[in-house]
């Protein structure tokens, strides 16, 4: 859930904003905003919006709608990254996308940890809609063995542990390299956790397309 540059890109900023070009066929911008909707058959990736749900650390549904949404510049990330995955056997499985501002409230009420949570008043690299949280699974869809569950706040869910099994290792140099070749950047506290080159250059949005749920 954090937002701190980490990770160098194997991919230049030219280089992206070509690929915004390279989206699935029949993807659009949704009607009045920024965000282009990732679907699953679209993108061939799984889609589980924990925050639309209660299986979340807040233990309530925080988001109104279970609506998976990027910039054009992440969402053609997110499908190169999408079809290394399935060319290796596996597929990738979306946790978080864009996020409300409201919603970052609430989780920076509940936790305010910058290890793992953005500044409310500073503003997610989610809500700029350039973040996404993501774990692969295999080619029978069970999840690879990250070493902690998604939104894991403790320091096993830190990049470079030495204390973490080789299979988890492993498991997590993969993903690692999918979303990295695919131009995205990862954070140092979450092995769940990409997001695009110079983040917070791209602006804040307060979109429709997903709304906190009413208090």
């Amino acid at each position: 859930m954090q937002e701190n540059l980490e990770s160098g890109t194997l991919r230049g900023a030219s280089q992206l904003t070509a690929e915004t070009s390279a989206l699935p066929a029949g993807a659009s911008s949704v009607a009045g905003s920024e965000l282009v909707e990732i679907t699953s058959s679209q993108y061939r990736v799984d889609i589980d919006l924990v925050y639309a749900t209660a299986n979340n650390f807040a233990g309530r549904p925080v988001y109104a709608q279970a609506r998976c949404a990027l910039r054009p510049e992440a969402a053609a990330c997110l499908l190169h990254a999408a079809r290394a995955a399935y060319r290796a056997g596996y597929r990738l499985k979306v946790f978080d996308a864009y996020r409300p501002p409201r919603a970052q409230q609430i989780f920076w009420a509940l936790c305010p940890d910058p290890r793992y949570i953005a500044d409310a008043s500073q503003g997610s690299n989610h809500t700029r809609g350039v973040a996404v949280d993501v774990t692969l699974m295999d080619a029978h869809g069970k999840p690879l063995d990250m070493g902690t569950g998604f939104d894991a706040m403790e320091d096993l869910s830190h990049h470079d542990r030495d204390d973490l099994p080789q299979q988890v290792q492993r498991n997590r140099c993969l993903l690692l390299g999918i979303m990295l070749q695919a131009g995205f950047c990862s954070i140092a506290t979450e092995w769940w956790h990409y997001e695009l080159p110079d983040s917070k250059s791209y602006a804040l949005l307060d979109d429709s397309v997903v709304t906190a749920v009413p208090e």
